[in-house]
């Protein structure tokens, strides 16, 4: 008696290209010598981590806080 056939193995996709970056070159303005911080950081994370600025509010993504704008 014959074995029975075993099913063919799925080929698993290959996502191609790697993880993005993160663009600092809007989060800094440089005049001359200095380097100014454009976007604001967040209050319970400190100085090295800035908040990402949406249409109705700034949000970390590190810790999740959130400040929203206020409606003029």
């Amino acid at each position: 008696m014959a074995a029975p056939a075993a099913p063919a193995a799925k080929k698993k996709e290959v996502k191609k290209g790697g993880p993005k970056s993160v663009s600092k070159k809007d989060a800094y303005k440089v005049s001359g010598n200095k380097a100014e911080r454009i976007k604001p950081t967040c209050p319970k994370c400190g100085q090295g981590t800035f908040m990402a600025t949406h249409k109705d509010r700034v949000s970390c993504g590190k810790c999740g806080y959130t400040e929203f704008k206020k409606k003029e």
